[in-house]
């Protein structure tokens, strides 16, 4: 029995979309933002592409900014470890401190006006972040499970699973992150 030329057509183009999909997702994750430790930045059920490949593939480190995704210790209600995305505010070899609400990075007041209520309710001693490592915090300071909590600490490189570079819904606020 043979083919049609319209069900060869229809098989191949479904072929080559599969084989496009795949080859996307190597690249990009899709994410839903399901909490609140992100705000005014992120919101709950902002929608975006993380880059799976910005610091594997271009042989970038992750820099102060930079708005992560990473695997963490915490656990989901279903016992499996929970994604956190976070910002970060401090490198491998750096120093961080917070004192008075304000965050101190290698002796230096940050300006961080993409803080949710504009203070850091910590105090924290100066501590170095382990080279290899990351410390990563919530904008929204008051409501984030973070690189101040024990149970996280610094991350991990290896524990990154991309970047966040693109918001795609809402709608309204489609666009790169940075």
């Amino acid at each position: 029995m043979k083919l049609s030329e319209n069900a060869k057509e229809w098989i191949k183009d479904l072929g080559i979309a599969v084989v496009c999909a795949v080859v996307l997702l190597q690249f990009i994750q899709p994410t839903i933002v399901r909490e609140h430790s992100m705000e005014n930045t992120l919101v709950e059920n902002d929608y975006l592409f993380v880059s799976k490949q910005a610091y594997k593939l271009f042989g970038n480190d992750p820099a102060t900014g930079d708005i992560i995704v990473f695997k963490s210790e915490l656990t989901t209600a279903t016992g499996q470890n929970k994604l956190l995305i976070k910002r970060v505010i401090a490198v491998g070899g750096d120093t961080i401190a917070i004192h008075g609400g304000v965050v101190y990075l290698n002796g230096e007041a940050l300006d961080e006006e993409y803080t949710k209520d504009g203070y850091t309710n910590t105090e924290m001693d100066e501590i170095t972040v382990p080279e290899g490592y990351v410390f990563a915090m919530g904008d929204n300071r008051q409501n984030s499970a973070d690189s101040r909590d024990s149970r996280i600490g610094c991350v991990e490189e290896g524990l990154i699973l991309g970047k966040a570079v693109v918001r795609l819904f809402p709608f309204n606020k489609f666009g790169g992150l940075y």
